[in-house]
């Protein structure tokens, strides 16, 4: 506990030396977010006159640090608590501590440069040369690896081509399921394209990602791709990326989508797909998709600071680096 709080003045000491302003995200929101498998906590705000108010604990400060842009920051971080249902074990917790931050008018190639430097200097501050987690390995001083998703898809899924899948028109589910299959994969009957792809890069991507030197997969499906704009060079792909250390995902980062059209497009997707898969939808924030439409080009990511505490000192479970962890059962 006492490395986690070094590693955090550390970090707040590297944003203030590149002139970064630090925020503080309210945790309650309209909205915890519209991804399908991410799960809010809901609550309500009663007013004096009885007038109630539903209200959620956020699953992440984005909509909330993407209006400071709008509104004229330019580099901002925020460290602060955030929440997620359903999530409980040894890399998960219901209420863990976020690190993002955001550059304007700089590329997502910035952040990812952000992100193996943080890495790096958690290390030197409890003095690790050698990250580990469950037996892997991972040197994070070393130059990181980069690896598209596609790439990463041909050298350890048995030379899919996942590119090959996604069409002007979707993406063709079938033909990824027999790519999985042929690889002796099991893919269910209702499975969507997005469940054969998940399958596949928990089962055969992820294990060999930062094993021996940080990895940063990057170019995701742009069906894959949250808040992430799509790659000038290729719609199929977007401006996302993750960073893994010891297999372990420590970061997942975009070149900011500004477009609320294609947004709200996307949000009703996944919230379609959650109506589908748990029967329950969140609402859709309007002011931040108002506030989208004038924000200005910019790159953002979210970094679990409780695992990089964990590789930083070796803690085995991520509620061993939380100083008041939630009652329950991992």
């Amino acid at each position: 506990m006492l490395a986690r709080s070094r590693i955090a003045a550390a970090i707040r000491g590297f944003f203030a030396e590149r002139g970064f302003l630090e925020v503080e995200a309210a945790a309650l929101q309209v909205s915890p977010g519209n991804e399908a498998h991410l799960h809010g906590f809901a609550t309500e705000a009663r007013s004096i006159a009885g007038e109630r108010q539903p209200l959620y604990l956020h699953t992440s400060p984005e909509f909330a640090c993407k209006k400071l842009l709008t509104a004229g920051e330019t580099k901002i971080f925020n460290f602060g608590h955030v929440f997620r249902n359903r999530e409980r074990g040894a890399l998960h917790h219901p209420e863990f501590t976020m690190l993002e931050w955001y550059r304007v008018r700089e590329p997502y190639q910035a952040v990812m440069a952000d992100c193996t430097a943080l890495v790096s200097l958690a290390a030197a501050t409890t003095g690790v040369r050698t990250m580990s987690f469950r037996g892997k390995t991972c040197d994070p001083h070393a130059e990181p690896q980069r690896v598209t998703v596609a790439e990463a898809f041909a050298r350890w899924a048995g030379g899919i081509d996942l590119l090959a899948t996604l069409k002007d028109s979707g993406p063709d589910r079938d033909a990824l399921a027999a790519a999985a299959q042929g690889i002796g994969m099991r893919v269910g009957a209702d499975d969507t394209w997005s469940d054969v792809y998940s399958k596949i890069l928990v089962s055969r991507i992820e294990p060999n990602l930062g094993i021996g030197q940080i990895s940063l997969l990057y170019q995701y499906p742009t069906v894959e791709a949250a808040l992430a704009r799509r790659a000038g060079h290729d719609s199929r792909v977007a401006e996302r990326f993750e960073l893994y250390a010891c297999g372990v995902e420590l970061a997942n980062g975009f070149g900011e989508l500004t477009d609320p059209v294609e947004q709200r497009t996307r949000f009703a997707a996944e919230m379609s797909e959650k109506q589908r898969v748990y029967g329950e939808s969140y609402p859709i924030d309007e002011d931040f998709l108002q506030a989208l439409a004038l924000m200005p080009p910019a790159s953002g990511v979210a970094l679990g600071f409780d695992r990089l505490v964990m590789l930083a000192t070796g803690a085995p479970r991520i509620a061993d680096v939380i100083w008041t962890p939630v009652a329950g059962r991992d």
